[in-house]
């Protein structure tokens, strides 16, 4: 019985320990992530993927995310999908910086043909990614926002792609960020 408390015990101290190293120490990151909970780095800004997935307009979740398209936007078609990449970032820098921008983002199949993202209005989609100037310390989306409070606590890129991809997988997603020479990449779920 001793021998079994003992193993109890100790048991108890590796998963206190265990969870009480969780968190601590840096974030791994690179200029290419392999997926969702990495970062990469572009200058001082770290951009985060926390979710890349399907969408489908007919979902009370998803909806939402494909409001404020542009006028005459029209739905995909039988061969198309609406795809949404859920970023988040943060200026770990000392001085104010910018984000990339929708024109900054690219996705790429295993072909070589590149999507670009639908810009949404900011103003009617609460969850659309804008370029901004982070503060130091400053996270997109901002903080108490409906995106950082949202199912994905990211802002949204919204992509319509071909079916196709999904024969040309891996996705890739490229950050270019002006001025920069290093575009950063992530690999995207599909």
């Amino acid at each position: 019985m001793r021998l079994a408390r003992r193993f109890a015990i100790i048991g108890a101290v590796l998963a206190a320990l265990a969870l009480a190293a969780c968190g601590s120490g840096k974030h791994p990151y690179d200029a290419t992530a392999e997926n969702n909970g990495y970062y990469v780095r572009t200058g001082s800004i770290y951009y985060q993927l926390q979710v890349s997935r399907e969408l489908n307009p007919f979902s009370v979740e998803d909806h939402q995310y494909l409001t404020g398209l542009p006028g005459g936007t029209t739905t995909p078609g039988p061969n198309q999908l609406w795809y949404g990449v859920f970023l988040w970032a943060r200026n770990y820098g000392k001085q104010p910086q910018t984000t990339a921008g929708n024109a900054d983002f690219v996705i790429t199949d295993t072909q070589g043909d590149q999507y670009h993202p639908v810009p949404l209005d900011s103003t009617v989609n609460q969850y659309a990614w804008t370029a901004r100037t982070l503060a130091p310390l400053e996270a997109e989306p901002g903080h108490d926002t409906t995106a950082s409070f949202g199912p994905t606590q990211g802002a949204l890129l919204l992509f319509r792609l071909n079916t196709t991809v999904y024969d040309n997988r891996p996705l890739t997603l490229q950050i270019h960020v002006p001025g920069e020479s290093q575009v950063s990449t992530i690999s995207l779920d599909l």
